[in-house]
């Protein structure tokens, strides 16, 4: 995604009013959180699978924007795995 939502990437497609992100286990790659930070949306919403790299991630964003919103789902009975579902909105 880092190679992918680049500046050309952004001049060539329409600014987003929602970005809906779900990165892997890892979280997401600084430059994706500048970019994103550069895209402004009003909204964006951030699925994740590991609620440690979500919080480092949603902490790097919160100059920018507010978390309004976080939802856990149980996507896999019987198992410990729950993702996360973060809703912000751009200060």
């Amino acid at each position: 995604m880092k190679n992918v939502f680049n500046d050309e990437f952004m001049e060539n497609h329409p600014k987003a009013d929602v970005l809906i992100t779900d990165p892997p286990r890892d979280g997401m790659h600084q430059k994706v959180v500048e970019q994103i930070l550069k895209l402004a949306p009003e909204k964006v919403v951030y699925v994740s699978c590991n609620s440690a790299t979500q919080a480092r991630d949603l902490a790097l964003m919160k100059e920018h924007y507010t978390v309004v919103k976080i939802l856990p789902v149980d996507m896999f009975p019987q198992t410990h795995h729950v993702e996360n579902i973060a809703l912000l909105i751009k200060k």
